[in-house]
């Protein structure tokens, strides 16, 4: 009896990233960091919450991406960003500038070629250098909502990325799940049985994207969205989405994405949001890139470091040829162009939440595509929001001296 009350007294103060007391350092940790690299150095915060990750790394204590409240708390933070991340993209835009859509649809193509020829040249199996090649195709939106938010940067160069963001990283949920599929259906086995699934998993995202979208609109017509009491409605809102989504084994990344999408093109006026849904979504933020940052362990990034620093400069150079052949014709100089790339360097949260669910889905090859994905996405975890923002800087559209 005495050792169970002993253990109940001292459980909370156990100094591990599961108990309650290695929470809450870690999370005073990153906060404080983030507000220290802002206020000192003007750089986001999110440096603040990636160190905080990368010491996780270093003790070998980070986040596997299997544990059932974490992964419950990066679900819900990234749903947030990613239904933002939507409700920005104005399609009707798209058919205005019709190269715009023609460089998002080449850089993403041709990302994806080049990451899955340089994964092959250097020894990948098929199945792995292609589930690399869906990834590389996005630009994380996560990322880039936070140093455009936080920044306050606006301009040509800041809008043609966050369509991009959204644009291709459709792409490649697109893309990982026809690659899922096509990977269970290769199976004689097993396609039969696989088929009706894998389509109603494709058909129940788009659907429970729509009903989302419509329902929020619903909601945004009759209150004002800037209250308090509508933030946590539409917060609701999205979370039962993402729980329906789970139970019914969709997409939890595609329906909120096409919920945004869908809400922001019915209506002609902009949606003026609650950033990051108030302060709960702020803090499922700084959880989801502390996360993010404290995946990729030393023994991956010394195992894996030099083939994911070649594929993601095949990447990048990729994305650059293509917004450098359509800067012109889409209405971008070459300066604004070169700001544009810079800020598809990012590769994080999305990324690797589609590596963790094309791992679930097919060990085998789920088991050698994270050691290097978790090495790309150490590599420039730190550096990609930092080279955003100075490319947006560069481009005059985000304010370095202003107040925080």
């Amino acid at each position: 009896m005495t050792d169970g009350l002993w253990t109940l007294i001292t459980r909370p103060w156990a100094l591990r990233t599961d108990a309650l007391l290695g929470i809450a350092l870690l999370l005073v940790l990153a906060a404080l960091l983030g507000e220290g690299a802002w206020r000192w150095l003007r750089w986001p915060r999110l440096i603040g919450y990636g160190l905080a990750g990368a010491l996780l790394a270093l003790g070998n204590v980070g986040a596997k991406g299997s544990e059932p409240a974490l992964r419950l708390a990066i679900d819900m933070a990234l749903a947030l960003l990613l239904f933002e991340t939507g409700a920005r993209l104005n399609l009707r835009w798209l058919r205005r500038n019709t190269r715009l859509l023609a460089t998002s649809l080449l850089e993403a193509a041709l990302s994806g070629l080049a990451v899955y020829g340089a994964a092959r040249y250097l020894g990948l199996e098929p199945r792995v250098a292609g589930a690399f090649a869906v990834i590389a195709m996005s630009v994380s939106p996560a990322v880039v909502l936070r140093v455009v938010g936080e920044s306050a940067a606006a301009g040509q160069v800041t809008e043609r990325l966050i369509a991009l963001s959204a644009l291709n990283t459709l792409y490649a949920l697109l893309a990982a799940q026809l690659l899922s599929a096509g990977l269970v259906l290769s199976d004689p086995a097993s396609w039969e049985r696989s088929l009706v699934p894998t389509l109603v998993s494709f058909g129940g995202s788009l659907l429970l994207g729509a009903v989302l979208g419509s329902v929020v609109a619903t909601i945004a017509r009759r209150l004002d969205l800037r209250n308090e009491n509508s933030t946590v409605l539409l917060l609701g809102c999205v979370l039962l989405a993402l729980v329906v989504a789970k139970t019914l084994q969709l997409s939890t990344l595609l329906v909120p994405l096409l919920a945004g999408i869908w809400l922001r093109n019915r209506s002609e006026r902009p949606w003026i949001w609650p950033r990051h849904f108030g302060t709960a979504g702020g803090v499922l933020v700084l959880v989801l890139f502390v996360a993010v940052s404290s995946a990729g362990m030393l023994n991956m990034l010394l195992a894996a470091g030099g083939i994911a620093a070649a594929l993601l400069l095949a990447r990048l150079l990729a994305k650059g040829v293509a917004v450098a052949a359509l800067a012109k014709p889409s209405g971008l100089s070459w300066r604004q162009a070169g700001c544009l790339v810079m800020g598809t360097l990012p590769v994080s949260a999305t990324g690797w939440l589609i590596g963790l669910d094309f791992a679930s889905a097919h060990p085998e090859p789920g088991a050698a595509l994270m050691p290097v994905l978790l090495a790309a996405i150490a590599l420039v975890e730190l550096i990609g929001p930092l080279v955003m923002l100075y490319g947006l800087r560069w481009a005059h559209e985000a304010d370095s001296q202003g107040e925080p």
